[in-house]
């Protein structure tokens, strides 16, 4: 399974996140507790295709960059975050144009690989 995370940090404020809600225009994956980071969950498992996550997460925050900073949320605020479950190996690609525009955009971007339980 993948799970492809666009997080954002709310400094733990409801009015905040729902602000987030309202401009980004999608639905934040269910919270269990707290309002401090705001998140957007696709899953995905081996047999879907390709989700170009990082084009569909910039796609979202682009043109949202300056209201985001209105409500005092900078970039260093955001992250896109891949956690990968695998069986046999980890093996992640991104095109040059997925890595140039997540750089220009100056979003954190991590990756992390956890071997499934058989």
């Amino acid at each position: 399974m993948k799970f492809h995370n666009l997080y954002i940090d709310t400094n733990n404020s409801l009015e905040i996140y729902q602000k987030i809600t309202d401009l980004l225009g999608v639905e934040p994956s269910e919270k269990e507790e707290g309002f401090d980071i705001w998140t957007y969950q696709i899953v995905t498992d081996e047999n879907d295709k390709y989700f170009d996550f990082i084009n569909v997460f910039l796609d979202i925050l682009e043109p949202n960059f300056e209201k985001l900073n209105d409500l005092n949320i900078s970039k260093d605020d955001i992250m896109i975050w891949l956690f990968y479950e695998y069986n046999q190996q980890c093996s992640v690609s991104f095109s040059p144009q997925e890595m140039k525009r997540l750089g220009e955009s100056g979003i954190a971007f991590n990756i992390d690989c956890i071997k499934q339980n058989d």
